[in-house]
């Protein structure tokens, strides 16, 4: 059996494996080309800084957007809701697409949760 030293060393190799995988992962662009592209078109201000130190991807006159990839729309609500309250505007999201037959699902279930409780929905699709 390892000693603990032993075992320390593999812990700390499988942490940082999963952290290498995930800055691999095939994107076109990072999240924030999209960010900033989509801000910029919409006259907001990227990277808002709320009191709490938090941070609203796009802040336009009319809404608190949060910016995310298809497969992780479930943060997306979670925080646009949460920027709208702080910055008393409407609650939006912009859903990212880089595989539109796979994110379908993504977008289907999104578009669902984004109806029933007014968050608008903006769709970048690559």
């Amino acid at each position: 059996m390892p000693n603990s030293n032993t075992m320390r060393i593999i812990t700390f190799i499988i942490y940082i494996l999963s952290f290498v995988g995930s800055a691999f992962a095939a994107h076109l662009h990072p999240e924030k080309h999209y960010q900033e592209h989509w801000c910029k078109d919409h006259g907001g201000v990227t990277e808002y800084v709320l009191v709490d130190k938090s941070r609203v991807d796009c802040l336009t006159d009319t809404h608190a957007i949060e910016v995310e990839f298809a497969p992780k729309w479930k943060e997306a609500v979670g925080q646009a809701l949460y920027y709208s309250i702080k910055t008393n505007r409407k609650p939006g999201i912009v859903v990212i697409s880089e595989n539109p037959e796979s994110d379908a699902k993504h977008i289907k279930r999104l578009r669902t949760v984004t109806e029933k409780y007014g968050i608008e929905l903006f769709e970048v699709i690559r």
